[in-house]
């Protein structure tokens, strides 16, 4: 019977060293999985917004070229088209500038077509991404309009200057640039097969001066996998701490159960 309630005693004491020893591994890893979340969602929040700055300061550049070429509107092409390729070979973001009056395209510094650029004056949209002219190459293009009171000019560039300032936010996270239903981001656009994933801690920003959003988010998974590799970090350090707090709390037992056979034998 003696044996029986000595063995009942040692496997309480054994389960006891173990819980307390995991209770610092438990929590330290409960601790730093909310750390975890709060910080992507926390980057996610702030990134989109930094994006929306990135993005507006790449399309005011923009818009400087146009306030540059405006006072163009309404002269002849003959005696424009010269400067306008002046002003695209001087800043190399530019691909081309088109002078618009009455919301038709008139005059280019390229061979474009000026259709598909009227159809773009009479969206009235300011800024928009656009696949270029059918008949040629289609390369994801920004066109920028800007309308004065004797008419107006539409500034193209690549779409890469955009793509550029997304590339700037290396740190996991997916920023998704959308003008309506055309949307482009780090490595592709609106002509990739489907988005990317965004799945989790989505999160988006507007621009309040060009109309554009950008949204921001991990893929499916990311989550998971920063938490196995900060475990792999932490989790030595915590093992350490739950040995530690086992083998003090050992002590403990061992120390009463010394001083109770030590009563026990003075009793006798």
């Amino acid at each position: 019977m003696l044996k029986i309630m000595h063995a009942g005693r040692r496997l309480r004491e054994l389960l006891l060293l173990t819980t307390v020893g995991l209770v610092p591994v438990i929590s330290g890893l409960l601790v730093m999985i909310v750390q975890l979340e709060m910080k992507l969602a926390e980057n996610a929040a702030i990134s989109v917004q930094e994006a929306v700055f990135s993005v507006d300061q790449a399309l005011n550049r923009l818009h400087e070229a146009g306030q540059r070429a405006l006072p163009l509107a309404g002269t002849p092409c003959e005696s424009a088209r010269s400067v306008l390729q002046e002003q695209v070979v001087s800043r190399s973001m530019l691909r081309s500038l088109t002078l618009v009056m009455g919301n038709e395209a008139y005059c280019s510094s390229t061979s474009d077509s000026l259709d598909y650029l009227s159809a773009f004056s009479l969206s009235g949209k300011q800024v928009d991404l656009s696949y270029g002219q059918p008949d040629k190459r289609r390369k994801l293009l920004v066109n920028f309009y800007l309308q004065g009171s004797g008419g107006g000019v539409i500034v193209t560039a690549y779409a890469s200057q955009l793509r550029n300032e997304l590339d700037g936010f290396q740190d996991g996270l997916t920023l998704l640039l959308e003008f309506g239903e055309r949307y482009i981001w780090s490595k592709g656009d609106s002509r990739d097969a489907q988005r990317p994933s965004q799945s989790e801690f989505l999160a988006s920003a507007f621009s309040t001066k060009y109309g554009y959003k950008v949204k921001g988010g991990y893929a499916q998974g990311y989550t998971a996998q920063e938490i196995r590799q900060s475990m792999l970090q932490i989790l030595p350090s915590l093992m350490l701490v739950g040995i530690v707090t086992g083998s003090i709390v050992y002590l403990g037992l061992f120390r009463a159960r010394s001083s109770s056979r030590d009563r026990a034998a003075n009793a006798t």
